[in-house]
């Protein structure tokens, strides 16, 4: 499980001495934001962070080019694969429920946070109609039993919500502690009745030539790599949750969110806790490449030739991106500026440059601008569009969103070309 993967590593940074859930895990995350590093001793617990920081190592794992993991997660979302159920797994070794959430390695990841937070867990829940939801849901540790969850309004809060309108508590179980098909997947926005366990598993069999194994607990599937596994119930009441250090880096504010209650908790024999950084490179590449092929299928509808889509590093993979497109007709720029905006609504500021730049590489795609935009013709502004909320320099999620053309015109392309030997 993850320490399969951590050992697959050679450049993981081992912490053999005690280190405090306190903010000093932080403190290491940020020192080597782009390496795994191993906690060996976190309240006597092993702690990992920082394991999917960047494409390339996500994509040396899966077995594939950093380019391909955006084709990569779209197949998946457009042809999920049914799982495969078995009897055991081994999260099933130590089953309790004499914990306290107090008592594991729960981070608290910066001063101002409203608490320890849960930030790797995914939620799974099944509906009345048999349908299976798996999403991230970042959770507050209130006491020793029970958590705040954010819940914004998708297929986990619809499913919470029918139930608190009847006073009823909804059936879940959070898990922590995934391999990155299971992450990635558990990050995608699709269509409701599309099951992200069976994303899960088709990237699985992609990549691995295997589908996603699950186990039932209570009727509710679980995947077996779960290194964690909380039976809970979600409750009708609501409570504060944060502060707490979203994608951006800054504070998100405090708001009233529904009740969690842990019953019972399963993990395996010597369990690792994934601490995912708030605000880190793992934080933004699970929240942001699953969001690049919405981008890419919205632009590949008016464009039909798009090379590749980023969400940078620098826009937190969240506020900006950059595509590359060969353009058939003058204006295809511009409405792959608009497309970019439509396939993720967060969206604040798009680049579009020709195929012959590496969207990978920052000095390629300034040096585009540079030398191939004019403000008063390739700029695309759209004020008061609704954008983030964890934007905050948004006023209530308003925002102005802004696109620059950065492509050659197809007069001209000639008077545009880098010199090359």
């Amino acid at each position: 499980m993850l320490r399969e993967i951590i050992e697959h590593f050679n450049d993981t940074v081992v912490i053999d001495k005690p280190v405090s859930k306190e903010l000093e895990i932080t403190r290491y995350l940020l020192e080597y934001k782009d390496r795994p590093v191993l906690f060996r001793n976190v309240d006597g617990w092993e702690v990992a962070g920082n394991i999917w920081s960047t494409r390339e190592r996500i994509a040396g794992y899966l077995g594939i080019r950093k380019e391909e993991i955006l084709h990569l997660i779209a197949d998946a979302m457009e042809n999920p694969l049914p799982y495969q159920m078995v009897k055991n797994a081994p999260f099933m070794e130590s089953s309790t429920r004499d914990f306290s959430l107090k008592e594991l390695p729960i981070p608290k990841y910066y001063p101002k946070d409203g608490g320890q937070y849960f930030t790797s867990a995914m939620v799974i829940a099944k509906d009345e109609n048999g349908f299976v939801n798996m999403s991230f849901h970042r959770m507050m540790v209130i006491d020793e039993k029970r958590v705040a969850i954010r819940l914004v309004p998708r297929h986990l809060y619809s499913m919470w919500k029918d139930r608190a309108e009847r006073g009823e508590e909804l059936d879940v179980r959070i898990v922590v502690g995934n391999p990155i098909h299971l992450l990635l997947a558990g990050a995608t926005s699709v269509a409701y009745g599309v099951s992200e366990l069976e994303i899960a598993s088709a990237i699985s069999q992609r990549a691995f030539g295997k589908p996603l194994e699950v186990t039932e607990i209570g009727d509710i599937p679980v995947p077996v790599e779960s290194e964690f596994v909380f039976e809970a119930k979600i409750l009708p009441e609501l409570t504060d949750e944060g502060p707490f250090v979203d994608i951006t880096g800054t504070y998100d504010y405090i708001r009233k969110q529904p009740v969690v209650v842990f019953e019972r908790m399963h993990h395996m024999e010597n369990p690792i806790f994934h601490a995912l950084l708030p605000g880190g490179y793992e934080h933004y590449m699970l929240m942001g490449l699953p969001k690049e092929p919405q981008i890419y299928a919205s632009v590949k509808r008016v464009v039909p030739k798009v090379h590749g889509v980023r969400l940078t590093e620098g826009g937190t993979m969240w506020l900006h991106a950059v595509v590359s497109i060969t353009k058939q007709h003058d204006g295809d720029g511009k409405n792959a500026i608009l497309a970019a905006f439509a396939g993720h609504p967060s969206l604040k500021h798009v680049v579009v440059v020709d195929e012959d730049i590496n969207i990978y590489d920052d000095r390629e795609v300034e040096w585009a601008i540079a030398t191939r935009f004019q403000a008063d013709k390739d700029l695309v502004v759209v004020p008061n569009a609704r954008g983030s909320s964890l934007d905050p320099s948004a006023e209530k999620s308003l925002t102005t969103k802004w696109g620059i053309d950065a492509t050659k015109p197809l007069d001209k392309k000639e008077e545009f070309e880098r010199a090359k030997l």
